[in-house]
């Protein structure tokens, strides 16, 4: 059912501060800094050969991740990301196993453009689980 690992999600500080290390230290690409209010974050993509590096900031304090950088100031790994090829599909098949689906198990447009859906981090080894259609 899941296809390749779209992206693994870094909750930072300030994104600013992470893109620059990202790309001056590392070497890396990365895209301009862009704001997301329907989903509280300000997010930055560092592209790999392979895959993408989500570094996330909290926009406002009533941003999702706000209380993770609360309880990790330093930042740290938020989530992964599969692409699946069908949503709606993979969400029922999902819900019929007994995964938990978050929120009203509704996609949302993520910051690609697609739409995503998250997975409870309970039901997968306690990492929390972003779905977004290819």
């Amino acid at each position: 059912m899941i296809g390749r690992l779209n992206h693994v999600a870094i909750v930072v500080a300030d994104v600013a501060v992470a893109a620059k290390i990202y790309h001056e230290a590392l070497g890396a690409k990365v895209s301009e800094a862009q704001k997301l209010p329907e989903h509280g974050v300000t997010v930055v993509f560092v592209e790999l050969t392979n895959t993408k590096v989500e570094l996330l900031e909290p926009l406002g304090e009533n941003s999702p991740i706000a209380r993770f950088l609360a309880r990790n100031p330093d930042g740290g790994m938020h989530h992964l990301c599969y692409e699946v090829g069908n949503i709606i599909a993979a969400r029922d098949r999902l819900m019929a196993s007994g995964a938990r689906v978050l929120g009203d198990a509704e996609p949302r447009i993520g910051a690609h453009g697609k739409p995503v859906l998250f997975l409870s981090p309970k039901d997968f080894s306690g990492v929390l689980i972003e779905l977004e259609e290819a």
